[in-house]
């Protein structure tokens, strides 16, 4: 999401959900809570949300194809949507750029990681390889099964590459009383560049066909 930049207020460390909703709107939107705890989401440049929107079009449009074949199953494309991971209370959300659930029971009902399919983020230049694991880890550690990086061009405004990630919760062979810091994590398992000529393709957790065309025009 691209925002005006503004004055960064003079927050406590840790905040609720309710305190957060108290918060004028143009500052509220610049946070996650994690845990409790106020983290200052990133802003990228226009390139950013245009992608974000392209790409979440693409995607909702496959997603509309395969509930017309199988009308058993239901399918919600969103973005920049806060999706909270416990099994109750607010205080601990990430909001990715774009997100497949399921569909919800009720309108207006929150997104919990339990109902999520898929999530994505779109890296511009200015993203530090430590905030997009930290970020990550954490959509792992809520049980998320799909997780997606788009890399931004450094030289142009357009798409360099689409990593797919698949959720492992496996353990490595490590040495003896060597431990993985989190029970589950991420392995790569699709990425497409354009030396790929037909664009993204994978069949989880729906078919996916992105033509370039399609993020390009």
């Amino acid at each position: 999401m691209s925002l005006p930049r503004i004055e960064k207020p003079d927050l406590p460390e840790c905040m609720t959900w309710e305190e957060l909703e108290r918060l004028p709107a143009e500052i509220a939107e610049q946070i996650e809570l994690w845990n409790g705890r106020v983290v200052w989401v990133r802003r990228g440049p226009s390139e950013h949300q245009r992608f974000t929107r392209r790409l979440t079009n693409s995607i909702e449009h496959d997603a509309r194809n395969a509930m017309s074949e199988h009308p058993q199953s239901c399918w919600r494309v969103d973005l920049e949507t806060n999706v909270f991971l416990g099994k109750s209370g607010k205080s601990d959300f990430l909001t990715p750029d774009f997100l497949v659930y399921r569909c919800l029971e009720s309108a207006y009902q929150d997104v919990r990681a339990a109902d999520v399919l898929l999530v994505g983020e779109v890296l511009s230049p200015s993203n530090t390889q430590t905030d997009i694991e930290a970020k990550k880890g954490r959509y792992a550690s809520a049980g998320i099964p799909w997780y997606w990086e788009v890399t931004l061009a450094r030289e142009s405004s357009s798409i360099a590459t689409v990593r797919a990630y698949g959720l492992d919760t496996g353990h490595a062979q490590l040495p003896d009383g060597v431990h993985p810091l989190r029970a589950a994590n991420y392995i790569l398992v699709g990425e497409w560049t354009h030396d790929n000529p037909n664009g993204v393709e994978i069949d989880y957790p729906f078919p996916i066909g992105i033509p370039w065309s399609e993020l390009e025009y």
